[in-house]
Parts: structure tokens; C-alpha cells; sequence
């Protein structure tokens, strides 16, 4: 008897010790320190990050031009509602920024080594695989040029846009980079436009980059935009006479592939009577927009803090999302969501709240 005793006791000890060590592996929080990436690593996860890999299919060009985002106004549509619709999730516990509820900011974003400075001005690139790291840019990157990786690289842009990818080239990533300009020093009118444009028809990556200054900062209709840190974006009056509109994404719509915006936090706080547009712009300015999941961001400011593409829109997911009111109460100017058809094969609105805990539901595209 006393045999059965001693062995269930060292049984129980043991399953007890075990269960120590599995809760202190599990305890970890958002805000723990990231993991040392190696120097040869192209990625390095950032935590709570959940990058997809981008589309590879043919798509149709979202041109890395000038887009004709429609222009803010007060409207009904879009307001988010406090209570949601039948089925919509409870009210959940308030975020009070980026960094502290596991999106990325500063701290996990951009270059992870020391960089040596490059004075190149506007340099075409044109060798197939070509990767440039550690750089730290006084210029701009026009890549004519297939797999090209820009990696743990700053660049202060002197141009219209940072790196553009020019129509007909493929494989373009862009990882742990810090992308920037001087305001008021950009060549539309002292503006700069475009930190990333994708020009082309392929899908390319940017991921765990800290972006600032452009006035639409990633442009594209395909791709995988992840994990990265839009802010401070910088209004101007451009050529035209008129101010900018601005959005830390834009997509003109007319692809055919898959544009992936995940785990980013894009900040637009660009005044109402200064050209704000959105934190996220789906705009059917050259074609139906189609195909774009919207997946875990945190989102602030604009006129609309999402554009949804509009009434012929399909296959728009927006999913886990927080809309802050670190700008305007209803995360943007007028509101959350603008131009959201809601009966779009494919469209799906899920599981989006307000940094408050609200749980968000938008009203259909008028």
C-alpha cells in the first residue's frame, strides 16, 4: 500500500512540474521581445504576424501614376454602428495603440543592421536577382528587373516614389526597410508620392518596413503587404494646385490577382481640408476592384478610414481589424467604411471593432 502511495505522489509531482513549464512557455505577451533574426534571414516573423504569401497570377496593371481617388464629403454612408448587425460579435476589451496590442510600430519595423550610406539619386536597377542590403539610400529605385530583394535598407527619397516597379518585371520584395522623404523637398510640388508603386501586372511583397512621408504610400493591385508601419504621412498641393489626396494603401483597381493587406498598421492623419482620402483606398479608378483581403490591421484616419471598392466590388474580405480613434471618433473623418457593397459575391465583413471594443458593421455602397 505504502509502494502505491509513494508512486502516485512522484506521478503527480511530475505531471505538476510539467504543467509549470508548459504555462511559462505559453505566458508570453504581444509586447515580448522579438527573436534576433540571423543577417542572411530575407524575413523574420514579427510576433502576432501572420504574412501571406503574395498571388503569382497574371493580373491586370494598377498604374503606379496619379489615381483619381474620389474626393472627401460628409455622407450617411459608412458610419459605423455601435451595435452591429444580427451576429455580430460582443463589444471587445478596449486597445490603446499599435505597439501595445501586438501591431507593429517603430520597434519592429525597418532595418535590423548598420547601413552604409549610397548617395545614388535616381538609379535604375537591371540585374535579374540582384539583392541590396544594408544601404542607406539618398535617391530612388526604378527596378526594371525580375527578383530583386531591397532588404534591411533605408531610402530617403529624392523622386516620386521610393521604389517603383516598372510593367512587365515580377518578384519585387521589399523587407525590414525604412522608406522616407524630406517634406517639401519631393519633386511634385515639394511632395513625393509613392513609397512602394507597383507599375506592373505581378504580385510583389513588402513586409516589416516603416513608411513615412508619401503621400500614397503603397501602391498596388497585388501583392502581400504585411507587418508593416505606415505613419506620418505628409499632405501637399501637387502640380495641379490642388491637395493631394493621401492613403497609406491604394489600389485602383482592374486586377485580376490578390492584393493581401495583413498585420500592418496604417496610420493616415492627414487633415479633412488637406486631401485625406483613407488609411485604406480600394477605388475602382481603372477597373472593377476584386480580390483583396483586409486581415488583422490596425487602421486610423482619413476622410473614411477604408474604401471598399464600391458597388461592383467581389471577393473583398475585412476581417479582425481594429479602427482606432486615435483621429477621429469613428476612425475617420466621416467614418469607418465608405463605398462597402455588401452584396458582392465573396464580401465579407468580420470581426471588426473599434479601438473602443465597439463592434463595427457598415452600411451598404449607396
Amino acid at each position: 500500500m505504502s509502494r502505491r502511495i509513494r508512486r502516485s505522489s512522484l506521478v503527480w509531482l511530475l505531471l505538476a512540474s510539467l504543467l509549470a513549464v508548459v504555462g511559462a512557455a505559453c505566458s508570453g505577451s504581444h509586447d515580448s521581445a522579438l527573436p534576433d533574426c540571423p543577417d542572411d534571414a530575407l524575413t523574420c516573423p514579427a510576433s502576432g504576424s501572420s504574412a501571406a504569401a503574395p498571388s503569382t497570377s497574371p493580373t491586370s496593371s494598377a498604374p503606379g501614376g496619379t489615381t483619381t481617388s474620389p474626393a472627401a464629403s460628409p455622407s450617411p454612408s459608412g458610419k459605423p454602428s455601435a451595435s452591429g448587425t444580427s451576429g455580430s460579435p460582443a463589444a471587445k476589451a478596449a486597445c490603446s495603440s499599435p505597439g501595445a496590442c501586438g501591431f507593429p510600430d517603430a520597434r519592429t519595423t525597418g532595418p535590423r543592421i548598420a547601413l552604409t550610406p549610397h548617395r545614388t539619386g535616381y538609379k535604375a536597377i537591371r540585374t535579374n536577382g540582384l539583392t541590396i542590403r544594408g544601404w542607406d539610400i539618398t535617391g530612388s529605385l526604378d527596378i526594371y528587373a525580375n527578383d530583386v530583394t531591397i532588404i534591411d535598407t533605408k531610402i530617403t527619397s529624392d523622386s516620386w516614389w521610393g521604389i517603383n516597379l516598372r510593367p512587365g518585371y515580377h518578384g519585387l520584395r521589399v523587407l525590414h526597410s525604412t522608406i522616407t522623404a524630406v517634406p517639401g523637398k519631393g519633386p511634385d510640388n515639394g511632395g513625393v508620392d509613392y513609397a512602394v508603386s507597383n507599375m506592373g501586372g505581378s504580385s510583389i511583397e513588402v513586409g516589416w518596413c516603416d513608411v513615412s512621408v508619401f503621400g500614397d504610400a503603397l501602391s498596388m493591385g497585388q501583392g502581400s503587404i504585411h507587418d508593416n508601419y505606415v505613419h506620418d504621412i505628409e499632405p501637399f498641393i501637387n502640380q495641379g494646385g490642388e491637395w493631394q489626396h493621401t492613403n497609406a494603401v491604394i489600389s485602383g483597381g482592374g486586377n485580376t490577382g490578390h492584393l493581401v493587406i495583413r498585420h500592418n498598421t496604417l496610420l493616415n492623419p492627414t487633415g479633412l481640408k488637406q486631401g485625406a482620402s483613407g488609411s485604406i483606398g480600394l477605388f475602382a479608378d481603372t477597373g472593377v476592384v476584386r480580390n483583396v483581403t483586409v486581415d488583422h490591421n490596425w487602421i486610423a484616419g482619413g476622410a473614411y478610414a477604408l474604401y471598399g471598392g464600391d458597388t461592383g466590388a467581389t471577393g473583398i474580405r475585412v476581417t479582425n481589424n481594429v479602427f482606432s480613434t486615435q483621429y477621429h471618433p469613428a476612425a475617420g473623418g466621416y467614418g469607418v467604411v465608405a463605398h462597402w457593397n455588401h452584396d458582392g459575391a465573396g464580401n465579407v465583413w468580420r470581426d471588426n471593432r473599434m479601438s473602443d471594443g465597439r463592434p463595427i458593421a457598415p452600411e451598404p455602397a449607396s
